[in-house]
């Protein structure tokens, strides 16, 4: 019924717990792209089907997928190896194919953010809402930041509000932080050369809402210290006790890294873009 796509590169501590919950299919693919520890042999061991492609993206990647794989199913799951399903999840993902209108070309999912095995609902703005499953050849994915969107989507997209979950620091801190300066890069390219318009901020639909509202809001002089405070406080993320004040510490950090990398590629730039010059007067 439906088909699994995983994006691995050196996932030998993360992918068996995701594998174990997927016992349900007999489609399941991964897609490496240079592991060099015991992945593959683990994928080799659960029995799934293994492709090997280059990362340049998480955007092209999966289109890569979409492209080269010969899926067996007409539904296709996008997951990463530090993301678990839950029988909840599974259950709800089966009703909303089963039950999908013929012009709906996927959904939306939702995760739990986990962490000391906690979950951060309040810290991470539950829910966040990624383009995860699809029908095939209804949609593509392009590149935003360090991630990606919907792309060439033919039908509409609807919710599945259903969480899974997403085990983000199970390779520590280090590994965290060395991973999200990395993407902070990506981001801080994204948010000054791919700034949705102004008037994105003000809409109903989450996937246009939010890359317009880190774009231009990471523009402020004070935004990390925002973010910290929405997270923790005005999100009532101190109820998350320490794990909370951590998550959100280093979320704040994160935000900082985009914000100085916006500021060192808007440096370099010999005149900023015309619609960016009332914004640019706000920040640093």
């Amino acid at each position: 019924m439906i088909s699994v796509v995983i994006l691995t590169k050196n996932e030998e501590k993360d992918l068996p717990l995701c594998l174990a919950s997927l016992r349900w299919s007999n489609d399941i693919h991964i897609l490496d792209s240079g592991s060099t520890d015991h992945t593959l042999e683990i994928g080799a061991g659960h029995g799934v089907k293994i492709w090997h492609n280059d990362f340049e993206s998480f955007g092209k990647q999966r289109n890569y997928a979409l492209d080269n794989i010969p899926f067996r199913y007409n539904w296709i799951l996008f997951l990463d190896a530090d993301e678990v399903m839950t029988d909840a999840f599974f259950s709800a993902m089966r009703q909303a194919v089963l039950h999908a209108a013929d012009d709906v070309a996927g959904f939306y999912c939702c995760w739990k953010m986990m962490y000391e095995n906690r979950w951060l609902k309040n810290c991470d703005n539950f829910p966040k809402w990624q383009f995860r499953l699809m029908r095939r050849e209804h949609g593509r994915f392009k590149d935003f930041g360090h991630g990606q969107k919907e792309d060439q989507v033919i039908g509409r997209i609807e919710y599945l509000r259903e969480p899974y979950l997403h085990y983000g620091f199970s390779k520590g801190w280090s590994h965290w932080i060395n991973r999200h300066n990395r993407y902070s890069d990506e981001e801080a390219h994204s948010r000054i050369n791919n700034c949705p318009p102004f008037k994105k901020m003000f809409s109903g639909h989450s996937s246009e809402r939010n890359p317009a509202l880190k774009s231009w809001l990471s523009r402020l002089h004070l935004w990390p210290a925002i973010r910290f405070t929405q997270a923790y406080f005005l999100n009532f993320g101190f109820m998350e006790g320490r794990p909370g004040l951590i998550y959100c510490v280093n979320i704040a950090y994160y935000e900082f890294l985009i914000q100085i990398k916006m500021r060192e590629l808007k440096n370099q730039k010999p005149s900023a873009p015309q619609e960016f010059k009332m914004a640019d007067a706000l920040i640093f």
